[in-house]
């Protein structure tokens, strides 16, 4: 949900998995973790019920982890990624993956939840395709979706819209455009299983990000209201929904 920039990439490492800032996160990407911690079992719940039944098919131990993903980085105040070095980043990611064709891709989708989301926590048996960047909202995503085209995933977990909440998007646009972003990767992906996952709810006055005022002007029921609308709309599409239920998002 943050709109704060990222940092350049170690101009020593051309591709190398965004495994290496787990040991060195900043606090505010570490206090994200534990608002977002019940998509944790979100994801959880929905690679484990998108698994194979050849069990016995294996990876090479670079597929078996994050294999596309940001570079190495270093932590610092001076150099950070523009919104456009970030697209390019995830371009090249995309290109490497889209060369390798790996088996049991799944690609996850959107903002800076998506961005962060901890690879240790991710199945081991699945390749991932993490394509989110921070403060993306529905618009920006749209214009983008075309990165991933040549890849073949399995599976594609969607989530966006907290940051058009927040920058003041009206609900008609928020819902139009994810309705564009899933005939898009329909069209795009026909034989992949697309995963349109609830926008989640803030923690009120627990809230510790660092908009938190922003968060605590946008209602939680306006989040469940639309909700309900995307839900319609996956339904309409014939894609999947997924609705979180933990009060861990409250």
């Amino acid at each position: 949900m943050s709109d704060r920039p990222s940092p350049l990439p170690n101009p020593t490492s051309d591709f190398t998995p965004r495994i290496s800032w787990l040991g060195g996160l900043p606090p505010w990407i570490a206090l994200s973790y534990g608002l977002n911690l019940c998509l944790l079992v979100a994801i959880g719940v929905l690679v484990r019920s998108a698994d194979r039944s050849d069990t016995t098919a294996s990876t090479t131990p670079e597929l078996a982890t994050v294999i596309a993903a940001s570079p190495m980085v270093e932590w610092g105040p001076r150099h950070q990624l523009s919104y456009q070095q970030w697209v390019n980043l995830l371009a090249k990611e995309a290109d490497a993956v889209a060369d390798r064709q790996p088996e049991h891709l799944t690609i996850l989708l959107g903002d800076s939840i998506s961005l962060w989301f901890p690879p240790h926590l991710l199945s081991a048996d699945q390749t991932w395709l993490n394509q989110g960047i921070s403060g993306e909202t529905t618009a920006g995503l749209l214009k983008r979706l075309d990165l991933f085209d040549q890849t073949q995933p399995d599976t594609i977990l969607l989530m966006i819209g907290i940051n058009d909440l927040i920058r003041g998007v009206d609900d008609a646009t928020l819902l139009n455009n994810y309705q564009a972003i899933i005939r898009t990767l329909k069209q795009a992906h026909p034989r992949s299983r697309l995963v349109v996952q609830s926008i989640l709810p803030h923690g009120n006055q627990n809230s510790v990000w660092e908009g938190r005022d922003r968060l605590l002007a946008l209602p939680n029921s306006r989040i469940q209201a639309l909700n309900q609308q995307i839900e319609a709309i996956a339904r309409q599409e014939k894609v999947e929904y997924f609705k979180s239920l933990s009060p861990l998002c409250h």
